[in-house]
């Protein structure tokens, strides 16, 4: 991937989601902050972008905003700077980045930004999709690929000569449908996209903001399409296959800090977080286990996401077994 010489662009991480697809999990840190392969999307998302040569990045934070911040901190660590946009309440995917436009252009002539959902991963040229925003003039420019899954994933329209013209749902019938693309969270935007928006009032992108913009402009949203890498932690089954994933193509890491497996315990394509206990002769196959949970000796488990139980009430899907909170991965992971 090509560095920005001169004049790069800041980012905005949009961090502050609640992770509801992915609970129990981020019932114990925000979904930015859990780890895949032992990494949180987070770390990763901000390593990606700085070796672009991005090293001037905002987050926004909501839910849990403890679990992020005591991974970035000032983003030294990273070799960026790191600041942070709060907000109460969650301002949502048009409402978060009104109010982190202080952040972004303040000082600058130019306007121009990254929008990344840190809670996707993907190998986007950054420099291409730059160029063609300055290049189109257009307010926003959306990184598209192929819709790998138009059953689950809403469907972005675009014209022959690359503008996007609107959006679909996942399941929708239709042409557009199953043809049409897929957005993969990142973005280049104008400060003028999001600067009529009231701050501090939550608003959407996708399904508000972006249908006005183009009402107004059919050339208000370029697309950029390419052929990129594209790995989405939705749910906890996306997380466990994810890191069993890159755990084959990247140093395994799939028992976390300070966690300890007592000898006899069996873990098949299981992910252990940090300060988890796995008791004598317990076995668990595709599995997550998530931060301080202590499985009991003996215990099985097979497709779950298991996190402590504390004094939650089980919702819809999960269940109480002991001092733990288990629920079933979606489907089995093969």
């Amino acid at each position: 991937m090509a560095e920005f010489e001169a004049g790069a662009p800041r980012a905005l991480l949009l961090t502050a989601g609640l992770g509801t697809r992915l609970r129990p999990l981020t019932y114990l840190r925000a979904k930015a902050a859990v780890p895949i392969n032992g990494e949180p999307l987070v770390a990763r998302a901000i390593r990606w972008l700085a070796r672009a040569g991005i090293r001037d990045q905002v987050l926004n934070l909501h839910y849990r905003p403890e679990t992020i911040a005591a991974i970035v901190g000032d983003g030294a660590a990273f070799g960026v700077r790191v600041r942070y946009s709060w907000e109460q309440p969650v301002l949502g995917s048009a409402g978060g980045p009104r109010r982190a436009l202080p952040l972004l252009v303040d000082g600058r002539a130019d306007d121009v930004f990254l929008i990344v959902n840190a809670d996707t991963l993907t190998d986007l040229d950054l420099h291409a999709i730059v160029e063609r925003h300055r290049a189109s003039g257009a307010l926003l420019t959306m990184a598209l690929i192929e819709n790998p899954r138009p059953d689950r994933y809403g469907g972005v329209q675009v014209s022959a000569d690359g503008w996007v013209t609107g959006f679909t749902r996942a399941r929708d019938s239709g042409l557009n449908a199953q043809t049409g693309f897929h957005f993969i969270g990142v973005q280049v935007a104008k400060a003028e996209a999001f600067a009529d928006l009231a701050d501090g009032i939550p608003a959407e992108s996708v399904n508000a903001l972006y249908p006005r913009l183009i009402a107004r402009n059919p050339k208000a949203i370029a697309a950029h399409i390419s052929t990129a890498a594209f790995l989405d932690i939705g749910t906890p089954r996306d997380c466990l296959e994810t890191s069993l994933a890159l755990a084959g193509t990247e140093d395994p890491h799939l028992v976390g800090h300070r966690s300890i497996v007592h000898a006899g315990a069996e873990l098949s394509r299981t992910v252990i977080w940090d300060d988890v206990e796995i008791g004598a002769g317990a076995r668990l196959d595709r599995c997550i286990v998530g931060d301080g949970a202590r499985i009991p000796q003996g215990a099985v488990f097979d497709g779950c996401a298991i996190v402590p139980a504390g004094d939650r009430t089980p919702q819809a899907g999960e269940r109480r077994e002991g001092k733990l909170l288990v629920k079933t991965l979606e489907t089995n992971v093969p």
